[in-house]
């Protein structure tokens, strides 16, 4: 690489990058992060959600923005006969292919796994997809909230009021992502030992299923689908918003012992012994009437202190805030939680190690902006890289 030299944990890693949208840029920001060397290959009509704005830096879109840093971008047509030439050059020194496009696709261009296998027997080849590439649904459009309804997940959040609501994030996307990390490891770990590469698939459908815990766990203990609760948690009480005299706030119980210190806590500590209270299965059972006790006991509380007293005493609560307060509160700023680099502004890596740190090496870059410099590290020459451009092959405007 011809910019800052990266020192992290996955320095020396060269992972190429083909996928577009969420959950694999988010997948290879993490490796980003830590050092990974990431080009990520676009389509002539680039990434998609550099559309996804407003709001927009020069042409950018901040849902591209928040997923693209440490990375370099190239334009290069797949579709071709002379793009795919490019990219079997690229994984002659690559460590990691990762991609999510229809599975087949692959398979259809000639560089399916079996392909690539025999070609680059120490490749690690993840695909993230939809559904994955066998069963019902196989090779069919994933999205997260389409997930996020097939699974459970949208029937067990909201309230009876509000009936099955969307989580406000894309935690299916972004939790496939993470899996994708994790797998990449494992995959690598296993490379160190056997000396070979291995193919790898994480899903948004067995994500969706897998975070669904613990919905899963109790229906396979007694059948019951859960109910919609809105904020409570079904297996603990309290554990939910309650308001306070100036906003909302959050209180946690995981044990009956917290229970007790916390009615200490909030000056009512013969509730912490009440048969009606004093274990949690006692609390589910009177879910509503604790529920209303508590209302009538925070009334005389203010948010922010109330909620800084307790979790000085070990109690886990905290005010409910929107996204400014938490970017700008002292916590934040203590810990280094928000980066910046010339106009960029994102949230640091919640990985830390004390030896080989993340970095922010590069703002997310702008569509083929490394081109050259990608292409010259391949061992293309001069000449060669603008016969490339000239045929179509490498691509340094979008074509929307």
């Amino acid at each position: 690489m011809t910019s800052q030299t990266a020192t992290g944990a996955m320095a020396g890693l060269r992972v190429v990058d083909l996928t577009r949208v969420l959950g694999g840029p988010y997948c290879t920001q993490i490796l980003a992060d830590h050092g990974a060397d990431v080009v990520k290959v676009e389509p002539p009509a680039g990434d998609e959600t550099r559309d996804w704005g407003p709001p927009f830096h020069d042409d950018d879109a901040a849902y591209f923005i928040g997923t693209n840093r440490n990375k370099r971008s190239v334009g290069l047509d797949l579709a071709s006969e002379g793009g795919r030439t490019v990219l079997m050059k690229m994984l002659e020194t690559a460590d990691v292919l990762i991609e999510n496009f229809k599975p087949g696709t692959l398979d259809k261009w000639g560089i399916g796994n079996d392909f690539l296998r025999a070609k680059f027997p120490r490749l690690i080849h993840c695909r993230i997809s939809g559904f994955g590439g066998d069963g019902p649904h196989g090779g069919h459009p994933g999205y997260d909230a389409i997930i996020q309804s097939m699974v459970g997940l949208m029937a067990s959040t909201g309230s009876q009021e509000s009936g099955p609501t969307r989580i406000g994030v894309a935690l299916v996307d972004m939790s496939t992502g993470l899996y994708a990390a994790v797998g990449i490891l494992m995959a690598l770990a296993e490379r160190a030992k056997s000396g070979k590469g291995q193919f790898l698939e994480t899903t948004l459908y067995e994500t969706g299923l897998a975070i669904m815990h613990p919905h899963t766990a109790n229906y396979f203990m007694h059948g019951k689908p859960p109910a919609l609760t809105g904020n409570e948690h079904p297996n603990l009480v309290p554990y939910a918003v309650f308001p306070a005299r100036d906003g909302n706030i959050f209180m946690g119980v995981g044990n009956d012992g917290t229970f007790r210190k916390l009615m200490k806590e909030l000056g009512r500590p013969e509730l912490g012994t009440d048969p009606r209270f004093a274990r949690n299965r006692d609390r589910i059972a009177h879910r509503d009437e604790l529920r209303a006790v508590l209302v009538d006991i925070l009334k005389d509380f203010d948010s922010e202190p109330l909620c800084r007293r307790l979790l000085a005493a070990g109690l886990p609560a905290g005010p409910v805030q929107s996204i400014d307060k938490a970017l700008s509160n002292e916590h934040t700023k203590a810990r280094g939680d928000v980066i910046a680099k010339d106009w960029y502004k994102g949230v640091a890596s919640p990985i830390r190690f004390d030896r080989t740190k993340a970095s922010l090496r590069h703002v997310p870059p702008k569509f083929a902006q490394h081109t050259d410099e990608i292409l010259g590290e391949f061992g293309y020459s001069a000449k060669e890289i603008a016969d490339l451009k000239a045929a179509g092959v490498v691509v340094e405007q979008r074509k929307r």
